[in-house]
């Protein structure tokens, strides 16, 4: 609890001082000021969540390195968000990035994908706030007597304080605080468990090497999750959606001074991405070479390898309180992000109020902001009720069923010049997500096929489709 006390007043003094003098267009959009290289940093910080700090590392048990197949997708990914999204919405000035969706369809659209995208992030944010409230759960509160409801309450309202006043403003500096505890934590926690192996650098790269659990390409079973070509795709795609259409991700990038600085931060953000992900792989591997030349017993649930290894594997306390300092400061991070995005999307989005006065605005997003920060809340006990799948995996299934329709709208409207109906908008994206779910239970129960991330491809498919069928024969007056 000392290093949660210690970073949590770290954070509050960078938030204080960044966002003191901030207004509505500073919360909103950094006032379009931030540095390309800051925003990298914060980028990273942003795009590494608690999940990805406790589940990736995990999930080399099951998946080997088969996640690096996505991460090779999330970089063709990159480039398309950076060469063709980032000019589209610098041009049109957008504050929300489904604003676009109303000058190109109309109204009913817009706010249809409004509501997706908050449906979307506010899972996907709770999910990764009950992820960390669940080991801090088991790791202090449980032996305190403190109930999860608590936890939970307690991790939503220091998010929601450190945001309440900055926004993107704040969230340019705290997040670049937090990429740089959550690379430290992971390059710490690798060197401690090398040492305690009584391995060399060359040694331990040799039993990554070697050790059948880094093999990273898999292309010999098309029916497979793992299957390159599905997860590479995927990851084109999961990028484009969970990044180039999601206000949480682009209010950084949309912070930047021009969209050449937008386009070299996403560059950097990139390649700096796929370093830290093969980090946390690496170190995976080398926690179940610990546990097995310790005798140490490999946990059920691959989400609970690192935090089991970092404190009671018998390695230096010290270990236990960078593990805590990198799952706090990873997941406080993409909740406040979060936060802020959902705040701005019902705020413009929604409640349509970007053209009221400065006070008056200010107002309005307080009290969203608050609003939003309950149903989070809400959510994570929610989750900690439902919940039994790896989080990673749960994510990512969140996003195929209500990116898709975000997705789907997007490329319709960037690759056609066809105008639709616009009241049949909430339709076809409700309709799109039902029938991805029956195609992936007939897939599975009929042909024995596995269709896993690259649902989303489908959905965005089925959304176009939808969306031509509702064009024909109409021409908008």
């Amino acid at each position: 609890m000392i290093t949660v006390a210690a970073y949590a007043a770290v954070l509050f003094a960078a938030a204080l001082l960044s966002g003191r003098k901030a207004d509505n267009d500073g919360f909103f959009t950094g006032n379009r000021r931030t540095n390309r290289y800051m925003a990298a940093a914060a980028m990273i910080g942003a795009a590494m969540s608690g999940v990805t700090f406790i589940s990736v590392p995990g999930s080399v048990g099951h998946d080997a390195f088969s996640y690096m197949q996505m991460v090779a997708g999330f970089t063709v990914g990159q480039l398309v968000v950076a060469f063709v999204l980032v000019p589209l919405f610098y041009r049109l000035k957008v504050v929300s990035l489904y604003e676009y969706l109303e000058e190109r369809f109309g109204t009913v659209s817009h706010k249809t994908g409004a509501w997706f995208f908050f449906v979307s992030k506010l899972a996907g944010a709770s999910l990764k706030i009950y992820v960390v409230c669940t080991v801090m759960q088991a790791l202090v509160f449980d032996a305190w007597g403190v109930p999860v409801a608590v936890n939970a309450a307690a991790t939503t309202a220091l998010v929601w304080l450190y945001t309440l006043r900055g926004g993107v403003k704040s969230l340019i500096w705290t997040d670049a605080l937090h990429t740089l505890c959550l690379v430290a934590s992971v390059a710490l926690c690798t060197i401690f468990i090398i040492k305690a192996m009584d391995m060399s650098a060359s040694d331990a790269v040799s039993a990554v090497r070697e050790s059948p659990l880094s093999r990273m390409l898999f292309f010999d079973d098309p029916s497979s999750d793992r299957y390159f070509w599905k997860m590479f795709m995927a990851g084109v795609f999961v990028l484009i959606a969970m990044t180039g259409l999601d206000q949480d991700m682009m209010q950084r990038n949309l912070s930047c001074r021009t969209p050449r600085d937008s386009q070299v931060n996403i560059v950097i953000t990139a390649v700096c991405q796929a370093v830290v992900i093969m980090m946390f792989l690496v170190l995976g591997v080398l926690m179940f070479i610990y546990m097995e030349r310790t005798g140490m017993a490999v946990p059920a649930k691959g989400d609970l390898v690192f935090p089991a290894v970092a404190t009671s594997g018998g390695l230096p306390a010290v270990v236990g309180a960078v593990f805590v300092l990198g799952m706090i400061a990873s997941t406080w991070s993409s909740a406040g992000s979060a936060l802020t995005a959902l705040t701005t999307s019902y705020t413009i989005d929604i409640a349509g109020a970007r053209g009221e006065d400065e006070t008056s605005l200010r107002r309005r997003r307080m009290r969203v902001h608050s609003a939003v920060a309950v149903s989070m809340f809400v959510a994570v006990l929610l989750f900690a009720r439902l919940a039994d799948d790896s989080a990673i995996n749960l994510i990512f299934k969140v996003v195929s069923y209500t990116y898709g329709p975000i997705l789907g709208m997007f490329c319709f409207g960037m690759l056609t010049r066809r105008r639709i109906r616009d009241s049949f908008m909430p339709f076809i994206a409700v309709a799109a997500p039902l029938l991805c779910a029956l195609l992936q239970h007939v897939a599975s129960a009929r042909f024995g096929y596995s269709i896993g991330f690259e649902l989303l491809i489908y959905n965005a498919a089925l959304t176009a489709a939808g969306m031509f069928a509702a064009g024909c024969g109409y021409e908008k007056s």
